[in-house]
């Protein structure tokens, strides 16, 4: 029986042997390796936070003490050792274990965690419900350097600071290598200043600096002479200056001093921050060298660290071509994104265009603003987020964008279901919240051809509000792109791609090959389907939807996004404004609830927004019009 079997619960972690710790961090290693190998995932960093995660949980006592992880792309060891090793294989499969924490899944999750930032937030309201509750346990909050890039974190670090309650903040900074000589120096300093010993002697000069003639001038003098020989060491005034009690760094990967380090940590009553320094990808050669290609990966061969790479062009590499043409048509094309240049497929274009490239951290909010002033200034931004996290930058769209008229291009990688990474990273809010602010232009293609010329259109449109093109992760439906110049779309027009007599299908952007599939479907039912190609979110191709229900009389909307809100909705109220509310409408569109984690085609098919799901949706509401009808 390996080591890794044998932990239940944290007594098993917290006796087992000193000697045995090294062995448990291979298995570890080992188990998350050939895992993501197979299901996909993040890879680096958890290999970088395994021996983290054995000190946090050998000192601390999980679940009574909280221990959040920001982001939670981390978390995979965190889950092997809190009970969940004989369900790890299931790793984000459909009704397997979640990719990030999550509430529902353990008590060792208390707060579910998947866009960044957030920890030090959560960890403070957990500490201040602790002491309003009158109770005493710990809170920890392990944060990424790349995490506290988002301002959101430096609020929690404000607020943490004011009221000065009993937190521990991890900074997990895996971007640098730790030189050896300024390590041991680093070492001997935070062993030195977090020893009882050193306080107590601090708090014992203090005073007696007090006590002494002018003694608020000795002490003033004191603190700025420890302030700044702090400063030539450690980067401590930062923190220092917000209200947190800064120590390290330290090195991530040494057990024995993480443990003595952390134990110590446990007596302050006030909130503190320690510095961990740990390796990304560490223990596994392909991910050491490659951190950035392994943080998130496919599925690989574990032997090699070879992606198995999918043969058909996707979406992104779709986008990234054309951006670079953009870039190279328009000289005032600037590409920006929020921590994803890679994943974005914006990395030719900074690789081409350097000085016109912004990658600005993981900051949508002010990813947005930022692009708003470069549109204030002539600039054409091409703004590059996910729709998942464009939600994070809401309240920019409409203050800093829509309101002033400035004209950005939103690139929404990721919009719909997103598969294995579940709930909180689908896209499929961003249509009802787009539609909603005034002058706002928004669209999705139906394949890759389209999506090049819908970024074309965005990129040569002269009107002063946000146009945005969403586009799925998903492989495009071609073969391969036509060798052709971009076509400019009308604004607002959509494009009719089959005529019946029956039935109108108005499906926006992936629903349009299902929708066609499904009339085909239909056809062998005897159901006569129109199927349309809406194109346009905002603006609706008004004419199109008012001339199919006075010709067709019955209209289904098809979309892969959440029915509340969604292009469905956009269709009613158009019927609405003109008239013809009473003509039948049945909207197929994703549940109003959060979709689970699985592979998107079977996300899809349990949705019913796969070719056969639609095709009885459509049958079954059509004959019950038609008999209503007669």
């Amino acid at each position: 029986m390996s080591l890794l079997e044998r932990i239940h619960s944290q007594a098993d972690l917290k006796q087992l042997p000193r000697a045995e710790l090294d062995q448990l961090a291979d298995e570890m290693r080992h188990v998350i390796i050939q895992t993501v190998a197979r299901r996909a995932g993040h890879l680096a960093p958890n290999l970088g936070v395994i021996e983290l995660t054995l000190a946090l949980h050998r000192v601390f006592d999980s679940p009574r003490d909280k221990i959040i992880w920001d982001v939670g792309h981390q978390s995979y060891p965190h889950k092997l050792v809190t009970g969940r090793f004989e369900r790890f294989d299931t790793l984000r499969t459909l009704g397997g274990l979640a990719g990030y924490p999550v509430r529902a899944e353990s008590e060792h999750d208390p707060f579910g965690t998947s866009h960044g930032s957030t920890s030090i937030s959560a960890a403070l309201g957990f500490a201040v419900a602790r002491d309003l509750k009158r109770e005493d346990h710990h809170v920890i909050a392990v944060i990424g350097d790349g995490a506290l890039t988002g301002g959101m974190a430096f609020e929690g670090l404000n607020n943490a600071g004011e009221l000065g309650r009993r937190l521990i903040v991890i900074l997990n900074d895996n971007e640098h290598s730790i030189s050896p000589n300024i390590g041991a120096i680093h070492r001997y300093l935070t062993r030195l200043t977090t020893s009882r010993m050193y306080r107590r002697l601090e708090h014992d000069v203090w005073e007696l600096l007090g006590a002494l003639p002018r003694g608020r001038k000795a002490q003033s003098l004191a603190g700025r002479i420890k302030e700044g020989l702090q400063n030539l060491v450690v980067p401590t005034v930062l923190f220092e200056e917000m209200g947190l009690k800064y120590f390290g760094p330290i090195d991530g990967h040494d057990l024995d001093l993480l443990e003595e380090t952390l134990s110590d940590l446990r007596r302050f009553q006030e909130p503190v921050l320690l510095h961990v320094m740990t390796r990304k990808g560490r223990g596994y050669a392909p991910a050491e060298r490659d951190a950035i290609t392994f943080h998130g990966v496919g599925v690989f061969d574990p032997d090699t660290g070879t992606a198995s790479k999918g043969s058909k062009k996707t979406y992104t590499h779709v986008f990234s071509q054309t951006a670079l043409e953009i870039g190279e048509r328009f000289p005032n094309a600037i590409a920006v994104t929020a921590a994803m240049t890679d994943n974005t497929g914006l990395k030719p274009f900074a690789a081409r265009f350097p000085e016109r490239f912004f990658d600005v951290g993981m900051a949508e909010e002010h990813a947005v603003t930022f692009s708003a002033a470069l549109a204030a200034e002539g600039m054409l931004p091409l703004t590059t987020i996910y729709s998942t996290f464009l939600q994070r930058a809401f309240d920019q769209l409409i203050h800093d964008v829509a309101v002033q008229k400035l004209k950005i291009v939103l690139c929404l990688d990721r919009a719909g279901l997103v598969g294995e990474d579940g709930a909180p990273q689908h896209g499929v809010f961003d249509v009802g919240y787009l539609r909603m602010i005034p002058g706002v232009v928004a669209m999705q293609p139906k394949n890759g051809e389209e999506l090049r010329d819908m970024l074309w259109t965005a990129a040569d449109w002269d009107g002063h509000a946000p146009i945005a093109v969403r586009y799925p992760r998903a492989a495009i439906p071609e073969d391969a792109l036509p060798d052709r110049a971009p076509r400019l779309l009308e604004i607002g027009r959509a494009e009719q791609l089959r005529a019946g007599g029956d039935v109108a299908l108005v499906a926006l952007g992936t629903m349009v090959l299902p929708a066609l599939a499904a009339a085909d479907l239909l056809a062998a039912g005897g159901v006569s389907a129109t199927v349309v190609n809406a194109r346009f979110i905002a603006p609706l191709d008004e004419k199109m939807i008012c001339g199919l229900a006075r010709s067709v009389g019955r209209i289904i909307t098809v979309e892969e996004s959440i029915v509340s809100g969604g292009f469905g909705s956009a269709v009613s109220e158009c019927l609405d404004r003109n008239g013809l509310s009473a003509t039948p409408h049945l909207r197929i569109a994703l549940p109003a609830e959060f979709v689970a984690h699985g592979k998107r085609d079977q996300l899809l098919e349990r949705a019913g927004l796969d070719a056969s799901g639609i095709a009885a949706s459509a049958l079954a509401w059509t004959t019950t019009q038609q008999r209503q009808f007669t």
